[in-house]
This record gives C-alpha cells, sequence and structure tokens, in this order.
C-alpha cells in the first residue's frame, strides 16, 4: 500500500513538475533581463542555449510528420526569448567590465571571439553579418513563406479532408472513435501552420534585433571605454568590438541552427520516415546518379591544376556506392523472377496456416457499383451519394425506430460500367443502371408528351422513365415529370429496399443497441423487462414481426410497457414454459400501437377509405383457417382475383390499400396477401382508434363491384 501510495505521489509530483517548468522559465528570463549575472552563469547558460538549439534540430530531423513536434511555435518563442534575454544579460557584463580584459564576460564569448575568429575584429563582424544574411535572408524568408503557404493550403483542404473521414465513416471502413481522431489531427493540422507563419516572424525579428544590439554595443562600448575608463579609441574599438562579436556569435549560431529546424519542420513532406530516411533513400537511391556524378568527378580531377586527391577520391567513393546500389538492386529483382520460376516448375512456397484473419464477415447492407458510377461515390470529384445515404439512414431512424447497418460501398468490375445493385448480407436484393451526365424523367402516369432518350424502368417503384439530357429537365418538368438526377436515383432505391427489409435489418446487435439507448433514459424500465419478462431474441422477433408488417418500432416505450402487461400472463398459460406466445404478444401490442398505425396510413382526417371482407367469405375463411390451418387452391384463388380488384379500385381513387378484418383472421391474411401484394395492409378492427369512421370503398367477396358502409 505503501509502495502504491508512493507511486501516485511520484506521479503527482512529476505532473505538477511538468506544469510548473512554463512559468519557471518565463521567470528565469525575465530575471536575466533584470539581475546582473556573473561571468560563471552567462557560460553555462550560452551553453544551456547552444545543447537547446542542436537538441531543437535533431528532434525536427527526427519527426515523420509536423504534428509529431506540434509543440515547435512555443519552443521557437521560448528559444527566442531565451536568446534575447541573454543578450541582455551579456551586454550588460561586456559595458561594465569590458575595459577588464578578454575574459570580463566570460570564457564562452572569449573563446568565440578570440579563437572562432583568431582575435580579429574586422573578421568577427564580416563572419557575424554573413551569419545573419544567411538566417534571415536565405533560412527564415523561405520557412516562412512555406510556412504561409502549408497554412493556406491546408486550410483550403480542410473541407476536403473532412468530407473525406465523413465518407470513410459512412462507408465503415473507419469507426466514431477513429474519425474523431482525425478530424482533431486535421484541425490540429491547420493550427499549427497557423501557427509556424507566425512563429517564423520570431526568428526575422531575432536577427534583425542581433544587428541592431550589435551596433549599439559597438557604439556604446566606445563611449563608455574612452569616455569612463579613459581607453584610446583603438584599445576600445579592438577591446569592446572583439567582446561583441563573440556575445552576438554565440547567440547567432543557436539561433542559425534553430531557424535550419524551422526549415526542416515545414519543408518535409510527411512519410512514414524521417528527414533522414528520406534523403538517403531517395537522394542515393538511383546508382545511374551515382555514376554519372562519379565519371564527372573523375574527369574534373583529370584536369590539370586540379585537387585529383580530392576529386578522385571523392569519384572513387560515389562510384562504390552506386555499385553497392546496383547490386542490391539486381539482388531485389531476382527474388520476385525466382519465386515465379518455381510456381512454373512446380514448387509451391509453402502456405501459411490458416487464421481467423482469413474469415471475412459478409457485410449487413452493401452497395456495389460500375466503375462509370465511382464519381458518384468520389467527394473529390464532387459525388454526392455518400452525402445522400447519410441523410437517409439519419431518416431512416427517425422514422422507423432504429439506426440501420452502414451501407459498404465498393466497386464491382463484374457489374456493367452504368450498373449498380444493392446487397442484403451478400445476397443480391436490388439492382438497377444510372447514366452519369443524365437525370431520369419519371412518367407518374397520365403524361401524353414523350421525351428523348434511353427508355427504362424506374429500378425502386417500377414506373416507366426516360433518361434525358440535363437541357431538357426542365422542359419535361414543365409536362409533369419527376425528374431526378442518377444519384437520387440510387438513393431513392436503396432508400424502397431498405425500408422494404426492415425486418431483416433489425439484427440482434441492433435490438442490444435499442434496448441500451432506453436504458440510458429509463434504466429500471429495461432491467424488468430484459431478461425477466421477456429474453432479447423473443424481444427481437417481435420487433421483426412488426416491421414486416410495416409498423414502425419507434414508440419503443409503448412496445415495452404492452410487453411488460402481457408478456408474463401470456407465459403463464404457455404449460411449456417456452415463453409468451410470439403471435399474440404481436397482436396485442399491434392493438396498443393503433392510433400510430392508422397515423401512418391515413394522415390527417378521421375518416379512413378501406377495403372491406364480406361477411359470408370471412366466415368461410374463419372456418377453414381453424379446421385445416390452410385455403382450398379454389378458394385462394377466387381470393386473390377479389383483392387484385380492389387493389385496382383503391390505386384508381389514390386511396391506401388496407384491408380491415377480424382480429382472428388479421395475422392469417396479412401472411398471405403478402406475398402478393406487398402494398396491402391487413388491420384488425381492434387496431382501429374509435374516433376514426370507416368508409369501405370496395368489399372483397360482395355480389358486386363495389359496396359502401360506415363503422
Amino acid at each position: 500500500m505503501n509502495a502504491i501510495r508512493s507511486l501516485l505521489g511520484d506521479s503527482v509530483g512529476a505532473s505538477y513538475a511538468r506544469l510548473m517548468v512554463g512559468p519557471i522559465l518565463i521567470v528565469m528570463v525575465l530575471a536575466m533581463m533584470i539581475l546582473p549575472l556573473p561571468p560563471f552563469f552567462l557560460d553555462l547558460l550560452f551553453t544551456f542555449n547552444i545543447s537547446l538549439s542542436i537538441m531543437i534540430l535533431l528532434v525536427a530531423m527526427f519527426t515523420k510528420k509536423p504534428l509529431d513536434f506540434a509543440a515547435f511555435p512555443a519552443v521557437l518563442l521560448f528559444a527566442t526569448l531565451l536568446r534575447l534575454a541573454l543578450n541582455v544579460a551579456s551586454t550588460r557584463v561586456v559595458l561594465l567590465h569590458g575595459h577588464k580584459g578578454a575574459d570580463a564576460a566570460g570564457q564562452v564569448i572569449e573563446a568565440f571571439g578570440h579563437f572562432l575568429v583568431g582575435g580579429n575584429f574586422a573578421v568577427g563582424v564580416v563572419v557575424f553579418l554573413i551569419l545573419v544574411i544567411i538566417n534571415f535572408v536565405v533560412i527564415t524568408k523561405g520557412a516562412g513563406r512555406i510556412a504561409e503557404v502549408g497554412a493556406r493550403f491546408t486550410l483550403d483542404a480542410m473541407p476536403g479532408k473532412q468530407m473525406a473521414i465523413d465518407a470513410d465513416l459512412n462507408a465503415g471502413l473507419v469507426n466514431e472513435d477513429e474519425a474523431r481522431r482525425r478530424r482533431t489531427e486535421v484541425a490540429q493540422e491547420a493550427e499549427f501552420y497557423g501557427s509556424m507563419d507566425g512563429a517564423s516572424k520570431f526568428v526575422r525579428g531575432d536577427a534583425i534585433a542581433g544587428l541592431l544590439i550589435m551596433a549599439i554595443n559597438v557604439a556604446g562600448g566606445l563611449v563608455i571605454g574612452m569616455a569612463q575608463h579613459d581607453l584610446g579609441l583603438g584599445d576600445a574599438a579592438r577591446m569592446y568590438t572583439l567582446l561583441t562579436i563573440g556575445d552576438g556569435l554565440v547567440a547567432q549560431i543557436p539561433a542559425l541552427i534553430i531557424s535550419t529546424a524551422a526549415g526542416v519542420i515545414v519543408s518535409r513532406v510527411a512519410t512514414d520516415q524521417d528527414v533522414g530516411q528520406q534523403m538517403a533513400s531517395q537522394l542515393f537511391s538511383n546508382p545511374h546518379v551515382l555514376f554519372i556524378t562519379s565519371g564527372l568527378m573523375g574527369a574534373l580531377g583529370l584536369i590539370p591544376g586540379m585537387p585529383h586527391a580530392a576529386f578522385l577520391l571523392l569519384a572513387a567513393l560515389l562510384a562504390g556506392a552506386g555499385w553497392w546500389r546496383h547490386v542490391r538492386a539486381l539482388k531485389e529483382t531476382a527474388q520476385p523472377a525466382n519465386k515465379k520460376s518455381q510456381q512454373k516448375e512446380g514448387v509451391e512456397p509453402a502456405a501459411e496456416e490458416a487464421s481467423w484473419n482469413d474469415v471475412s464477415l459478409v457485410d449487413p447492407l452493401g452497395l456495389e457499383v460500375g466503375y462509370r458510377l465511382i464519381p458518384l461515390v468520389d467527394h473529390t470529384q464532387n459525388g454526392d451519394l455518400l452525402h445522400r445515404i447519410r441523410s437517409l439512414r439519419k431518416k431512416f431512424a427517425q422514422e422507423v425506430g432504429f439506426l440501420p447497418p452502414v451501407v459498404h460501398i465498393r466497386d464491382n468490375l463484374e457489374l456493367r460500367p452504368d450498373d449498380y445493385r444493392i446487397l442484403l448480407s451478400g445476397v443480391e436484393v436490388g439492382r438497377g443502371a444510372a447514366s452519369m451526365g443524365q437525370w431520369l424523367a419519371i412518367d407518374p402516369g397520365g403524361i401524353a408528351m414523350a421525351l428523348p432518350g434511353d427508355k427504362t424502368i424506374d429500378p425502386a417503384f417500377g414506373l416507366p422513365a426516360t433518361w434525358i439530357d440535363v437541357t431538357l429537365c426542365e422542359q419535361a418538368q414543365v409536362a409533369g415529370y419527376t425528374v431526378v438526377d442518377a444519384s437520387t436515383v440510387i438513393a431513392t432505391h436503396l432508400n424502397h429496399l431498405m425500408h422494404r427489409y426492415s425486418a431483416r435489418l433489425l439484427g440482434r446487435q441492433e435490438v442490444q443497441q435499442l434496448v441500451d439507448h432506453i436504458g440510458r433514459q429509463a434504466p429500471k424500465l429495461i432491467d424488468e423487462l430484459v431478461p425477466k419478462t421477456i429474453t432479447l431474441p423473443q424481444l427481437q422477433k417481435l420487433l421483426r414481426g412488426l416491421l414486416e408488417e410495416g409498423v414502425y418500432i419507434r414508440d419503443l416505450r409503448g412496445i415495452i410497457d404492452t410487453v411488460s402487461e402481457h408478456a408474463p400472463r401470456l407465459a403463464a398459460l404457455d404449460p411449456a414454459g417456452v415463453g409468451p406466445d410470439a403471435a399474440e404478444l404481436l397482436a396485442l401490442t399491434r392493438i396498443a400501437l393503433g392510433r400510430a398505425i392508422t397515423q401512418h396510413l391515413f394522415p390527417g382526417g378521421a375518416e379512413m377509405q378501406v377495403i372491406g371482407l364480406d361477411s359470408r367469405l370471412e366466415q368461410v375463411l374463419t372456418q377453414a383457417l381453424t379446421t385445416s390451418g390452410a385455403l382450398e387452391p379454389g378458394l385462394a384463388e377466387k381470393l386473390l382475383q377479389e383483392a387484385e380488384r380492389a387493389v385496382t379500385h383503391q390505386d384508381a381513387n389514390g386511396d391506401p390499400t388496407v384491408l380491415v378484418t377480424s382480429p382472428s383472421l388479421r395475422a392469417s391474411l396479412s401472411r398471405f396477401l403478402r406475398h402478393h401484394f406487398p402494398q396491402m395492409t391487413v388491420l384488425s378492427s381492434a387496431e382501429i382508434p374509435e374516433e376514426r369512421v370507416l368508409k369501405f370503398g370496395v368489399v372483397i367477396g360482395a355480389s358486386a363491384d363495389t359496396g359502401s358502409g360506415t363503422g
């Protein structure tokens, strides 16, 4: 226990220490600007500044993408402030004690002022100016321009990157967490380049400040040496200029290193290699380049008067490197050739053992497109089909009551170029064709004007249609056609099939997610339902039964209330102890959802224009189903003929094809008629609310073609 406490204490202490690094650095920088520092501390700080700049450059070299060093703009700011603070502190020491000798400002400044430039202040001035020009004109200016352009391009590319992430998420290639991480990375990349654009101005300002500080120190040193310490002009110029040059060099060399690091960060291309690996793999990868360069260096080395040893030695090294790369390339090429020859000779390499990674699961819902339709699902080519599919999934969830599986989209070269097909658990449930660049004019019926184009059938609803040119869209709309583009055709077909096969889309996982969703809002309700009252498979069977008959499950609370009320009673009546009767529970649930069912079929007014069932036929059907459980062929044929007549009558009047019958017949008639007339809905009289008024537009089995009545 003590070990755990000590570990927690160390962790908290380390976190607190990391938290205090920034404030401590700021206090140190301010202290260096205000408090006088002895030469020994100046030597330590100058040495730390040089080592810090080298560390920054090495970290920049070993990063594989810019965000690996996302703290670089802040580090650049602190490093610049540290150098300026050191300049202030060293200037104070140089001007106060410079008359005492070359080591008055510390050994580091003395070393840079004497050993690096040979004690010649003129040479020192020239070297210092060259370093400032290189830093200011070349490295800093170039890095700043790259950062500016990178920030602009990154911001311009943000919408496209976000759409690509959304497309991968919609296609099921990534999950929500990975998509969220990618979006955060895109935003951080834009912020990084924007920060680098501003941080490059610090380096430019630092270079200008170095020039001004040098000029001020030289002028101030001359005045102080001559006026306060009675030095001659030559002695004052030599002494203070050398100290100023040493101070400037010890500050400008780290500045040049950090400027180079900034250039490396913004100029690199993000790959899985760092800068050194990129240079080695790309600069020296081609042996022909090395051979040609070696030949040129060798030719220059043979010219009289040239340094033969240097040129010929370099030519030999380049030739050796080129030969090594050539031999390595031959080996890499020979390995695939050996494998092919072994296969031709019948020598097969040892096959790897099969694993669970070789088992690929079938996508619950898929869309395959021909190669001409790929632009519809490619956001880089302004394809909007992914956006439409995303919208229809959301609309489906809001209407039906559960979130359907993600639509996995892929191209299929086996399809015709303009074809697509929709798969449900790997099985094709729909196929159609869409013409890129053309619009589909759908004839809703009764339009006399014909349109020039390719005649076809609307894949979703089977209506006659024509693929027309975009210039004819307005004319077709005026004539009464419904005009849609290719993306809408595919999306509408997919939406139609998703509603048609909604029961098959509701898997065990979706039911569990529904239960979890309700459980977060009403946890006690779910705790009492699953699995105490009804098991998850039984609940799935109930919900699927509702969806198969076109009943949406948005009112899941109402369904749960009905199950909680009736399932225990029905389970008690089962002598086998299996559970509540599924058909009886479905019928009771439909009665509880009666208002929602009738509202969906007949929105608005209270009157319902429906199909009735003749009492004599109803009696015959009840007797036949009760006795044998099936209909005689003659009776079934007669029922289908009458049902077809009723459907035609309802369609002609624009009324829903809804048949109202007794509760005992509803389930059997629904199963029988649904296979022949998918658009027909069978309701029981118990499912219709009291305030609704029934009007029978046609009666199945009546002696007359039509009949009317109210109920």
